[in-house]
């Protein structure tokens, strides 16, 4: 089977997943060309998956020119496909124009729900659109994802399998990340992975830690690795609130905060299949999460879970998870359980070589 994979511009999950899909085709002995930015091409290292790769002139926004050469570009190539897999509501709609009169299936993978409302939640909208009516299997990385496909009128749509990151390499122990964060023994520490962007709902933790102690008396540490756009308001937040969360910055020891915290934190308005935590169940580490997106499907029964922007919600679940040991001790039991359970590569792979058969 000859396999053109499509993505556009990515920071991580989105170009790991095409990577590993590239590689799993390849070694089943399918014929496979990757399609990408160049930036992306390198930095995902598609070639050394052993894809053929043609680079694709396209960017996250809209423009003109460089738009209808990569609709060229995916037109020559998908022609000679026996099926086109395109990764993003973007790059799905522009496939999908690329595809007019050509008679190769189309399969897309939305990653990402809507950003909500303003303009680039009206583009999201218009290209959830084009790409209900045009793919011949649309692929949802969470159910809301599904049902907003089905309800726009898609022929086919379903959950992606996406297979979780390997367990991480913990380096330094317990004690030496708390040194390090200078912390003692006594202050319990909650880790949150997160890019600091509006998705990932950061004040709701500035404002549960500062709700939680003002009714118990906890000595606490919230940690947050990751860094973006936000960064500067929320540091000005935590200063004028005096609240006791860190934005670390970008970290390369997140296995390390991961299995020193008492508790892994999200608080996200939107997720996927959110990788911190996949990571934190393969670290058996108790969880407290917002029921965002596919969070509740990634997690099962191994998370205290809260509405989406509950402040005093999570600030309860905090406390509880913090104050009580018995309920840290059985997240931890249920998370390694859990880990236990999530999809692999070759999941991965075996549902989308499952998808490709169904619509040739």
């Amino acid at each position: 089977m000859r396999v053109a994979l499509i993505m556009g511009t990515s920071t991580g999950g989105t170009g790991k997943h095409v990577r590993e899909l590239a590689q799993g085709l390849v070694g089943a002995g399918h014929d496979v060309v990757v399609l990408a930015p160049a930036g992306e091409l390198d930095q995902f290292d598609l070639a050394g998956a052993g894809a053929a790769t043609v680079a694709l002139g396209i960017a996250d926004r809209p423009h003109p020119l460089h738009d209808s050469r990569a609709i060229a570009t995916m037109r020559d190539v998908g022609g000679s496909a026996d099926v086109v897999h395109a990764h993003g509501a973007r790059v799905g709609a522009l496939a999908a124009l690329a595809l007019v009169r050509v008679p190769t299936p189309l399969v897309v993978t939305l990653h990402n729900a809507s950003p909500g409302g303003g303009l680039s939640g009206r583009i999201h909208a218009v290209l959830e659109r084009v790409v209900a009516r045009a793919a011949d299997l649309v692929l949802g990385v969470s159910a809301d994802i599904v049902e907003t496909q089905l309800g726009l009128g898609a022929r086919r749509a379903e959950l992606a399998v996406i297979a979780a990151p390997p367990p991480g390499t913990v380096t330094h122990d317990r004690y030496a990340v708390r040194r390090d964060l200078g912390i003692d023994a006594r202050t319990l520490l909650l880790v949150t992975v997160a890019r600091l962007a509006p998705q990932k709902d950061l004040d709701l933790l500035i404002d549960a830690v500062a709700e939680m102690l003002q009714r118990h008396e906890i000595p606490v540490l919230a940690a947050v690795a990751g860094d973006g756009p936000d960064r500067e308001r929320l540091q000005q937040r935590i200063d004028t609130c005096c609240v006791p969360v860190r934005l670390l910055g970008h970290r390369t020891d997140v296995a390390d905060l991961i299995a020193a915290a008492d508790a892994v934190v999200s608080t996200a308005r939107w997720e996927g299949q959110p990788v911190g935590l996949q990571e934190a169940l393969h670290a058996g580490a108790a969880i407290v999460a917002t029921d965002a997106g596919g969070t509740g499907a990634v997690v099962g029964d191994a998370a205290i879970l809260v509405p989406v922007g509950d402040v005093a919600s999570m600030a309860r679940a905090l406390a509880d998870v913090l104050v009580h040991g018995a309920v840290r001790d059985d997240l931890r039991s249920r998370a390694i359980s859990r880990g236990g359970e999530l999809p692999t590569s070759a999941d991965a792979l075996e549902a989308a070589l499952a998808a490709y058969r169904s619509v040739l």
